[in-house]
């Protein structure tokens, strides 16, 4: 499998942290940029800072990680991926959620109907789009007649799902061409990829070996990073969620791949002292780009 590791400016993804270091990330050879929704704030809406990062670049790929898809139309998702598949073939990576991490932030991806229904035939139409000159539907929830977004790309887009729950795992096996986990430790992790699979088997289809992944943060517990376990583990303790140091961090990734996951998305807890956002990619560059094979 090959490991590859992608960052991910947490804290620092502001319009000026994220102009501050595309040129020194292409620079440093590093595989991939990801950028996270987060709608209130300064953190760059993901789909606009992908747009920004692949017209300044020639090799970067840019991954949304997560972005939330219920709530957005499908057609419209689909037009924005094949364009930009469209002008910076093969490094657009898509990844897409249930729901936003912050959950005031829902009011802001409204659905007419159940959220995870929503999603799912999201997922189908979307899909349908992305593979398929002109598209008639009729489900539930969306109805197109004729839809077309575009010359297709010239590789098939891999439309990457997050999510750690029961439910979420089977849509990943069902619907995925990918998962990116988050908030698992590495047995969790294990056993989730061991879910997809069978979900993935029991619908007829295979997701390829290597595309199984996880976000980690890396730094000192925060009180956002708290709260986000809070809301998305109760109970478990954010510290052993969270390497705190690069070693740390190092052995971490090592004991995911030891259970099959080769794709990570390393990103800073939080700001400290005088880090800033060129020091955290120095420091990802140094530590963690020899794990790649």
């Amino acid at each position: 499998m090959k490991v590859r590791i992608g960052v991910s400016l947490g804290p620092y993804a502001t319009p000026a942290g994220l102009a501050a270091v595309v040129d020194p990330v292409e620079a440093a050879g590093i595989d991939s940029l990801w950028l996270s929704e987060m709608v209130y704030g300064d953190l760059v809406e993901p789909l606009i800072g992908m747009t920004h990062v692949l017209a300044r670049t020639s090799r970067l790929k840019v991954g949304t990680g997560v972005a939330v898809l219920p709530g957005r139309h499908p057609v419209l998702v689909a037009k924005e991926l094949a364009s930009l598949a469209a002008l910076a073939p093969r490094r657009v990576l898509p990844v897409f959620g249930l729901r936003p991490a912050r959950g005031p932030e829902a009011v802001a991806f409204p659905v007419a109907g159940n959220r995870a229904a929503v999603f799912d035939e999201s997922l189908e139409l979307l899909r349908l789009l992305l593979t398929q000159q002109s598209v008639s539907f009729s489900g539930r929830f969306f109805t197109v007649t004729e839809a077309s977004v575009g010359p297709q790309p010239v590789k098939p887009l891999d439309i990457w799902l997050g999510g750690s729950a029961p439910a979420g795992l089977r849509r990943v096996g069902r619907f995925g061409d990918g998962w990116l986990g988050s908030f698992l430790t590495p047995a969790e992790a294990g056993a989730a990829r061991q879910q997809i699979e069978a979900a993935a088997a029991a619908a007829g289809r295979e997701i390829e070996a290597d595309h199984y992944g996880i976000s980690l943060a890396v730094g000192a517990v925060t009180p956002e990073f708290a709260r986000s376990v809070a809301r998305r583990r109760p109970g478990v303790d954010p510290a052993s969620l969270l390497p705190r140091t690069w070693a740390e961090l190092r052995g971490r990734i090592e004991a995911y791949i030891d259970v099959g996951l080769s794709k990570f998305v390393v990103r800073p807890a939080a700001p400290a002292g005088d880090d800033t956002p060129e020091r955290f990619i120095d420091e990802f560059v140094t530590e963690l780009l020899p794990l790649e094979n």
